[in-house]
């Protein structure tokens, strides 16, 4: 089969991690964790690393990774951010002929404070982005597209103008909401009549559907979309094509130093396996490699898988729908 195109269309951040064996010490109130840090105190750093991300700029360069056409396409502004996110993006060979730049738009901006065990406290600055009424954001990136794969873009209206623009194209949606997108559940469930997968995680499945199980959430979201992902952390993840539900555990037990980026790096994992026309099972045990890889390094993009990364099997059981 040709090389799929995927699009992906949503903000970009500027990553700052921030390491610390002293400063940064964690407590609990009330079952609720915390990071602790004293005032008035100045306080020494072990590391400090920069790195980019956003979900779909992370997803990006899995797809240009797996050696497909990868483009991506969003309202970043001339500020020092901008220019560092779309060099990381070129060097990776992402197209971004369609990231429009302007003065009064401004590159989200994240500074992580890291703990041990992959934990981390993160301090996000949204930034000046586009809106459903803004002309810049050029949506015809879409038109030649096989897959568009957005998550978590914070603007409804936007998210129903970038959705119905792929189904006026029979271009195919891959979703992975979040935030704003999951407040609002109704309006979210009218928009998945022309998303192909959605893929998220427990909490966020029982925003939309009810279920206790993963099965049974999965179960319940083919009643919207053909293809339902539903992940839990390290006690895994069950999906779905209305004929085979696929129950995987963890991919393999490692050291984790960054979760950042690591649903991300399963989303795109699986829409780069299932875009080329691999099976379910097999999308499942790629989505769930990529995502182990990048927890093992810091930044959500390091860790991402290059084409021809040689798999082993996992725990996997495959059954009838």
């Amino acid at each position: 089969m040709a090389t799929p195109t995927i699009v992906t269309i949503g903000k970009a951040t500027q990553d700052v991690f921030l390491k610390s064996t002293n400063a940064f010490t964690e407590f609990e109130h009330k079952g609720v964790k915390y990071e602790q840090l004293p005032v008035g105190q100045k306080l020494d750093l072990d590391e400090v690393i920069f790195s980019t991300g956003g979900n779909v700029t992370n997803a990006a360069v899995t797809f240009a990774r797996q050696g497909l056409h990868s483009k991506y396409a969003w309202c970043l502004g001339t500020d020092a951010s901008s220019e560092t996110i779309l060099q990381s993006l070129d060097r990776e060979g992402v197209d971004t002929s369609h990231v429009y730049q302007g003065e009064h738009f401004r590159s989200s901006y994240s500074v992580i404070l890291m703990l041990e065990g992959g934990e981390r406290t993160i301090l996000n600055y949204k930034g000046a982005m586009p809106t459903a009424r803004d002309s810049e954001l050029d949506l015809s990136v879409i038109d030649g597209g096989e897959w568009i794969y957005i998550s978590s873009l914070g603007d409804m209206d936007l998210l129903e103008r970038i959705i119905s623009h792929a189904a006026e194209k029979n271009v195919k949606v891959m979703l992975n909401p979040a935030g704003v997108e999951l407040k609002s559940p109704d309006k979210l469930k009218g928009l998945l009549e022309d998303v192909e997968i959605l893929a998220v995680n427990k909490e966020e499945a029982q925003m939309i559907v009810h279920g206790e199980t993963l099965e049974e959430l999965v179960r319940h979201l083919t009643h919207y979309v053909p293809i339902a992902v539903v992940s839990d952390g390290p006690n895994g993840v069950v999906a779905t094509d209305g004929k085979t539900i696929i129950t995987a555990g963890m991919y393999e037990d490692v050291p984790v130093i960054d979760r950042t980026g690591a649903g991300d790096a399963f989303g795109s994992g699986f829409l780069s396996a299932y875009a080329q026309g691999k099976s379910l099972k097999e999308a499942i045990v790629f989505a769930s490699a990529n995502s182990t890889s990048v927890v093992q390094f810091i930044g959500a993009k390091e860790g991402i898988l290059h084409e021809g990364t040689v798999l082993h099997d996992m725990p996997l059981t495959e059954k009838d729908f």
